[in-house]
């Protein structure tokens, strides 16, 4: 198929209506059938975790769920893998810090 314009197009794909959820308290849009990690690289977004050590940025890697640089805490609940986790409708995702546990230290 020649001039395709996405990979949706090239597959004639039609997904059902887009939906919001945010990102750091940032609306953005996605499609059913999107992982979380889909959704956020659409938006431009390519970091949603910081390492334990450093603090160095992290997102989607392998997109397999084998590597977990992908953690994000999604609905309050930390290290879910974002290239695994299906994106929802109202789904509240914020950038994981280290171990994303941050608040049980006293």
């Amino acid at each position: 198929m020649r001039g395709a314009s996405s990979p949706a197009a090239l597959v004639r794909a039609t997904p059902g209506p887009a939906f919001d959820l945010t990102f750091d308290g940032r609306t953005i849009t996605a499609l059913p059938g999107q992982s979380i990690a889909a959704a956020l690289w659409a938006a431009g977004i390519l970091s949603w975790r910081t390492t334990r050590a450093g603090g160095e940025p992290r997102g989607a890697f392998c997109g397999i769920g084998a590597c977990y640089d992908c953690l994000a805490t999604v609905n309050g609940r930390p290290n879910q893998r974002a290239c695994l986790v299906a994106a929802r409708p109202g789904d509240a995702i914020t950038t994981q810090e280290g171990t994303g546990h941050a608040d049980l230290a006293v």
